[in-house]
């Protein structure tokens, strides 16, 4: 299909990526390069979970040193400082930039498969699930009245808007995905973890790089850098990267692919040096996405206890008798074949910029840092909601736009027996977001109660036809924030380190929801007084109520942590964690539920903080001459008043609004190995076993197979007893305690290795190496309440790649996915609690080439 079927919007990205390229060519390779004997697979990933005293400058210089004389360095600034991975006290996965590249894991969403205990789902950029441990933002369709859990931060600079997850890495020097709480060493208070971005910087030294790679589904991808003196105290970087790709899901309805990747980044430095005291970075940068996406296909139907009449086979059937000349079947009840019919306008227009001054000044013993730092987030969607080939929802669209402004103030002392770190953090955002939800012409027929009558409302498609929904939203947020972290060492070998924050918020939400009929007449109310003996009345307000609030809240909290470790050999360390948080108040942006009077529960305008408890101790070790490393993390987080996404099947809550879980616990082990025998094979293995369970969740919304009839008796014990049976009546919330929080794998395991042998290959000495890498995750379900129709099989994952590098030079081809394994990235419950499951599949196998020039 792929020739039969060309994706013109192809055109724009493939200029974009001419450009790239001849920017790339414009970078010619010289002698001065990396040592071709480089073990990429080795620099994938490796794991801190214990921290000895810091030590002096001599001693630090020294031991990182040997580490060079063996091959195996790994500089981190976990710890708002520079020091090896295997100092910092916290559990924390490093990867390369040429690691990220080497393994075609190029944006956060992607990083999953190199980090087990990172979590990342996405349905569109918005929609975006960042999750470490299982924890850190409710599973479902985002909101912006809560927090994420995990701070994404790239050069100091917190993002807030988590569709930077899906942008493309832009001149990545390397990832750190610290897990656990970083509330008293980070701007933003994070209770999940976080993933910091380094990227490369401006040198004084002249040098450039470039990388142009081709593969089938259309693939191009092409990435230059180039960096240098202005005059010898300035000097500035630039950077540009651009991805296209033929989408995997083909519309049958418009023949077209769609939820392809169509990316263009831009990034530049400026790097201010007058002394070796002082530097000045300003930085700036722009990405935008323009893809037709994010589409679904049919997975399944799992039978509700809606009425037969009103599942979701019953109803196609039906429409497809009144409509004999329009097909509403499927083209494929098998996912895998990559088929769909959607029928509304698809796209996610998606653009994130901004930029950011950085102040680093040396006075006496320690570092004053200043980050002063906007961004913006422009996103522009285009979503089919119903999932069908039906003109149920036959438009939505919830357009935002995001400013934030940041300034932090940090100072570090590094001292013989003291270290410490003491910050200021201010934040300030507004978002803005008008919404559009559109019933189509079947949306009667789909939604309302069968009936042979010709004056009832389901004969009549002009009662839900043109039905819309418009919505007005705002969110002002400001934060402010104290933290400090202090390194108190009792002997060489024993360290103490409390840390504290002080933490301030305030959200002012608005929210308005007006509801017109096809005929441009205003719904005014939709209480009983309203819908009594008004059938047409009655069956708009079953579907869009009109809605007004204006949350306002705030609250100050106080959070700290303590860590004692203790330097057991030179090459072993251990360390005990705890840490008592916080996740600020969130507020609902997207609709509130509604009372049995077919009203909203103003009440469910805000949900209250939570409350965290985590326990952490860790092991790590280093042997055969720091040639192999072993770390070792067991952990235990226990969260009050979980912020959980819950749904109850409404179109009107169709984004899903929040509430409190009374409390979840996640806890787990986690291993880590890396073993470099010598220049010539290096290997890693890494693997997390996570319990994350909703320990008290008593009123949570029923997952499908107990939603759909009519509520049983307000008061009475909920029955159980009949999930998926047509006519049953149905618990008015269910009680999943005990149950798996979505999302999570109970296993996870992630390896790599690399050989190589030493050629000399047009006239230019270097190594031919082959590397493999894989990754394996155990089953998770789909949904905020687990549901049986819901549940993610597990799969596992293999790639390969085989080239020849040298001085400055880089040329390998890849295959990912390589043995066309069968997966699916996400699964979604489909709104009117008819059945209907649909999902997107995994990439299929995958293959190209890649070519890397640097000088």
């Amino acid at each position: 299909m792929t020739s039969k079927y060309p994706s013109v919007r192809r055109r724009a990205p493939a200029s974009l990526l001419t450009l790239s390229f001849i920017l790339a060519l414009g970078t010619t390779p010289a002698a001065a390069a990396e040592e071709a004997s480089t073990a990429h697979a080795g620099d994938g990933t490796a794991v801190a979970v214990a921290a000895a005293a810091t030590a002096n400058t001599a001693d630090a210089a020294a031991q990182l040193d040997d580490d060079v004389s063996r091959g195996d360095i790994i500089i981190v600034t976990a710890r708002r400082r520079q020091e090896t991975a295997q100092e910092v006290p916290v559990a924390i996965s490093v990867i390369r930039g040429d690691s990220i590249e080497a393994t075609g894991n190029f944006n956060v969403v992607k990083l999953q498969q190199l980090a087990p205990t990172l979590q990342v789902y996405t349905s569109n950029p918005r929609n975006t699930s960042v999750n470490i441990r299982g924890l850190g933002v409710p599973f479902g369709l985002t909101s912006d009245g809560f927090e994420q859990g995990v701070g994404i931060y790239v050069d100091d600079v917190y993002n807030s808007r988590v569709a930077a997850a899906t942008f493309d890495f832009l001149d990545v020097d390397q990832v750190e995905v610290l897990r656990g709480l970083q509330g008293t060493l980070y701007g933003k208070n994070t209770t999940a973890g976080a993933i910091n971005i380094t990227t490369n910087q401006p040198t004084f030294d002249f040098e450039g790089r470039a990388e142009v790679t081709v593969g089938n589904l259309n693939y191009r991808q092409a990435k230059a850098a180039v960096s240098g003196p202005l005059t010898d105290k300035i000097a500035a970087r630039i950077a540009i990267a651009a991805t296209s790709r033929r989408g995997t899901l083909f519309n049958t309805r418009t023949d077209r692919w769609i939820n392809e990747q169509d990316n263009l980044g831009l990034r530049g430095q400026l790097l201010f040096q007058p002394n070796d005291d002082l530097s000045i970075t300003l930085a700036g940068d722009y990405s935008k996405q323009d893809p037709e996406c994010c589409g679904t296909a049919f997975v399944r139907v799992g039978t509700t206890q809606r009425a037969l009449t009103r599942q979701y086979d019953a109803i196609i059937a039906r429409l497809q008798a009144a409509n004999p000349n329009y097909n509403y079947i499927v083209p494929s009840r098998n996912v895998y074949d990559r088929l769909t019919d959607i029928d509304a306008s698809l796209n996610a227009g998606n653009k994130i910029g901004g930029a950011s001054l950085r102040v680093k000044w040396d006075v006496g013993p320690g570092t004053f840092t200043s980050i002063t730092a906007w961004r913006f987030w422009d996103w522009q969607p285009e979503n089919d909601r119903d999932f069908t080939g039906a003109s149920v929802v036959s438009k939505s669209q919830n357009p935002s736009q995001q400013d934030q402004y940041s300034q932090e103030f940090r100072y570090n002392y590094e001292g013989d027996k003291l270290d410490f770190v003491a910050g200021l953090f201010g934040f300030k955002q507004r978002i803005d977001t008008q919404g559009t939800e559109q019933q189509g012409i079947d949306a009667t027929r789909f939604s309302l109660a069968p009936s042979n009558d010709p004056n009832n409302v389901y004969n009549r498609p002009e009662v839900l036809n043109g039905l819309t929904a418009t919505n007005t939203q705002y969110l002002k947020a400001d934060s402010a924030a104290f933290y400090g972290q202090l390194s108190y060492k009792v002997t060489p070998e024993l360290t103490i380190q409390p840390g504290i924050r002080v933490n301030y918020d305030k959200k002012d939400g608005f929210y308005q929801r007006v509801v017109t009929t096809g005929a441009g007449q205003v719904i005014t109310s939709c209480a009983p007084t309203a819908t009594a003996g008004n059938a047409v009345l009655t069956a708009q307000c079953g579907v869009y109520q009109p809605q007004l609030t204006q949350p306002s809240v705030s609250d100050w909290n106080f959070s700290y942590d303590l860590n004692v470790n203790y330097k057991v050999a030179p090459d072993v360390l251990a360390y005990a964690t705890y840490a008592k948080s916080f996740k600020t108040v969130g507020i609902n942006q997207n609709g509130l539920p509604l009372d049995t009077n077919n009203q909203p529960v103003l009440s469910a305008s805000t949900v209250l903080p939570e409350s965290v408890n985590h326990f952490e101790v860790g092991l790590k070790t280093q042997f055969f001459d720091r040639r192999a490393t072993f770390n070792l993390t067991a952990f235990r987080t226990e969260i009050k008043n979980f912020q959980a996404t819950v749904n109850g099947g409404q179109f009107g809550t169709v984004r899903g609004y929040l509430a409190n879980a009374e409390k979840v616990v996640s806890q787990g082990i986690e291993a880590d190995f890396k073993i470099r025998t010598s220049d010539r094979f290096t290997a890693y293995a890494n693997g997390a076993f996570t319990d994350a369970k909703y320990k008290k969740f008593t009123s949570a919304p029923c997952p499908p197979e107990l939603s759909g009839g009519t509520f049983q008796p307000s008061g009475a014990t909920p029955d159980y007893s009949q999930p998926g049976v047509p006519g049953a009546l149905s618990p008015r919330q269910c009680d999943i305690s005990g149950a798996r929080l979505p999302g999570v794998s109970k296993y996870a395991f992630s390896y790599g290795a690399e050989t190589n042998v030493p050629v000399t290959l047009l006239a230019k000495d270097g190594q031919i190496y082959f590397g493999v890498d894989g990754n394996y995750r155990s089953h998770w379900n789909s949904n905020a309440s687990p549901s049986i129709y819901t549940d993610v099989k597990g799969y596992a994952l293999t790639n390969f790649r085989v080239g020849f590098r040298g001085d400055g030079i880089d040329i390998f081809g890849w295959v990912r996915n390589a043995f066309d394994v069968n997966y699916i990235d996400l699964l979604q419950v489909a709104p009117g609690n008819t059945g209907l499951i649909a999902g997107a599949a995994g990439d299929p196998r995958t293959w190209g080439g890649t070519v890397k020039v640097s000088f």
